[in-house]
């Protein structure tokens, strides 16, 4: 394995960006629409005992709602948003991402069947598509490539806190007004939020769209096809979204831990969720944070790229998963399966997206993090959530016992794929990052 110091591996640019406390007050805004977005999205989960009663759903019906039909349209945008973002006004844009789902939102509390409730919820992803891609790149533009780590994973601690709280609203306003209300009420305040977005500045100058909207758009178009060449030009690229591709298999089974806890675990799931939502406020934004920081020191002094140090972490922490399936009560290992699942999912992600941040040409950083978005979200979680859902009901026809339990395991095997990319990854990132410099300076000068 080539070795490399860690001063090679710095090399800072002559213009770095100066991190002031307002720049940190942006991410930690940035990080409360993130909040919203998961969220919004984590609401269907949450109240899956609820809405399957209510609504009269089968397994496979709501694993199509909760997987394929919301990541589908979510996933395929998400390039095309980016590609929109990296030519428009960012902060509006996004902004009209939110209030577009926020509004879905509300209409999804009425619902009255699967038609009524698959509408509204394909067309939320069509809002949160924007999001993302649009955080991270104005976040790139802001901070110096040693710390994306930490920063990317401050933007990601949106992802446990939305996930907590979607647990801490059904056990508590959920409790008082019902699950449809706490829909209506968290799309009001999202797009409360949209309209404070929307009068943000952007500070980095638009691309010159002179010819009108047809050379904007044939601009856009160019941009996927120097994503691919970067993407040929540095593996560590798609290896990285392969990574997280797989360890959205085990994430897309857990949206049926509800469902879990309640019929095969016979849980009384209020408390349980206060708890849980607990887990992910002090887990889940521990994960970010001190995974971030982590991948950053990782890459200072070992020299390896940041997918190395989450290939360590998810080979430590892969077995309390199959251990955490297995468990019949909430004992040790029942928390520390939980805890660990929520870490490792919320770590990753910092580690991801400076890798790409780092390794993505700077125009194209939000395509690339928007095919990221799209991989993991149609391939990763749409399909396993929707896959799922048929299995259980295939078990069950097939008298399993515990067929929620089944297909749980047979997700986290899938998952387990993860850690062979993030290590191929992490080995081919000091070549691929000087691949790319010389391109941008061949670029440059030509």
């Amino acid at each position: 394995m080539t070795t490399t110091t860690p001063e090679a591996t710095a090399a800072p640019s002559a213009h770095e960006p100066i991190v002031s406390a307002r720049t940190w007050g942006f991410v930690v805004f940035l990080m409360l629409l993130n909040v919203f977005n998961i969220l919004d999205r984590q609401l269907l989960p949450t109240f899956a005992n609820e809405i399957k009663a209510d609504l009269k759903l089968t397994n496979g019906q709501f694993g199509l709602l909760s997987g394929i039909m919301f990541t589908l349209l979510y996933g395929i945008l998400s390039p095309v948003m980016g590609m929109v973002a990296d030519t428009v006004h960012r902060p509006r844009f996004a902004a009209m991402g939110v209030a577009l789902w926020s509004m879905l939102t509300a209409a999804s509390g009425a619902a009255k069947g699967f038609i009524s409730l698959a509408i509204p919820r394909v067309f939320i992803g069509v809002g949160e598509a924007t999001i993302t891609p649009t955080a991270l790149s104005m976040i790139a533009d802001r901070f110096p490539a040693r710390s994306l780590g930490l920063a990317s994973g401050a933007y990601y601690a949106g992802v446990p806190l939305g996930a907590g709280l979607a647990y801490f609203v059904a056990s508590t306003l959920g409790v008082a007004v019902g699950w449809r209300y706490c829909f209506f009420i968290i799309g009001a305040v999202g797009i409360l939020l949209a309209l404070i977005l929307a009068f943000q500045p952007d500070p980095r100058a638009r691309p010159a769209a002179s010819g009108g909207a047809g050379s904007a758009i044939r601009g856009m178009l160019a941009l996927m096809p120097e994503l691919f060449a970067a993407m040929r030009r540095s593996p560590a690229l798609p290896l990285t979204i392969a990574g997280g591709v797989g360890l959205h298999f085990a994430v897309g089974g857990a949206q049926f831990d509800t469902l879990w806890w309640k019929e095969e675990l016979k849980l009384d799931i209020g408390p349980l969720f206060l708890k849980i939502a607990l887990m992910y406020a002090t887990v889940g934004v521990a994960g970010n944070i001190l995974g971030g920081l982590a991948a950053d020191w990782w890459l200072k002094v070992t020299g390896q790229g940041r997918p190395m140090f989450v290939a360590l972490l998810l080979l430590i922490l892969t077995p309390f998963g199959f251990l955490y399936r297995l468990t019949d009560h909430p004992g040790l290992i029942f928390w520390l399966g939980v805890g660990t699942g929520i870490f490792q999912l919320a770590a990753m992600y910092g580690a991801a997206y400076a890798t790409i941040s780092e390794l993505a040409p700077p125009r194209i950083r939000a395509t690339a993090v928007a095919m990221f978005i799209l991989s993991v979200n149609v391939i990763g979680l749409g399909i396993s959530v929707t896959v799922g859902g048929f299995m259980i009901d295939a078990f069950a026809a097939a008298g399993r016992p515990k067929p929620i339990t089944d297909m749980m395991l047979v997700m986290q095997a899938a998952s387990a794929v993860a850690i062979p990319c993030f290590l191929f990854a992490a080995l081919r990132f000091t070549k691929d990052r000087q691949a790319l410099a010389a391109y941008e300076a061949a670029r440059s000068g030509a």
